[in-house]
């Protein structure tokens, strides 16, 4: 339209959906990424989060946002392996299922855990029974922890304030760098 409307009532303005910011600690890089309300950019957001990270790290974890959307997709393109953290609810195991779906259809190998597994441990049960019928290795539980809420409002990490969700999260840790080892 901007190219044939003859009263050239029509333009294109370049506009900043988001922001990215790279941040480096020792050996290690953080990104964050900030959105605009109402920007339907998100899978293009995470997809240069991806590119920016790609020379800083040898190895990254990308936390995708929940659902299935575009921005989930893009988190699934050209990973080496999906770890799906679910939640044990009926919509977490909902979501696990269609992510499963698309990271099987993009040939992304997958591995799951359940955080705040003692929140419904029914739901944990039927999630590590899926996993086992879809021959998903299960990498264990994150109970629920107030030490991480803590964590979280002080800015730390799980790993320097302790408890028992940070004991959990490093075993985990091991457990998908055996199976990246794997790959």
């Amino acid at each position: 339209c901007t190219h044939v409307c003859p009263a050239g009532a029509i333009s294109l303005e370049e506009t900043v959906a988001g922001t990215i910011e790279l941040h480096t600690r020792s050996d290690e890089t953080f990104s964050t990424a900030t959105l605009k309300m109402g920007s339907g950019t998100t899978g293009l957001l995470v997809t240069e989060v991806k590119k920016q990270i790609k020379d800083k790290a040898e190895f990254a974890i990308l936390d995708g946002s929940p659902g299935i959307g575009c921005p989930v997709i893009a988190s699934l393109t050209g990973v080496d392996l999906v770890l799906m953290v679910a939640e044990p609810s009926l919509s977490g195991l909902s979501d696990l299922k269609r992510v499963i779906q698309n990271a099987r259809q993009l040939q992304v190998p997958i591995c799951v855990i359940v955080n705040k597994s003692d929140v419904n441990e029914e739901l944990t049960k039927r999630i590590r029974r899926y996993c086992a019928k879809e021959a998903l290795p299960f990498l264990g539980t994150i109970p629920y922890d107030r030490e991480a809420v803590a964590a979280i409002n002080s800015g730390q990490s799980l790993i320097e304030r302790g408890g028992p969700a940070s004991e959990a999260i490093q075993e985990i840790y091991h457990k998908v760098m055996k199976e990246l080892e794997a790959l």
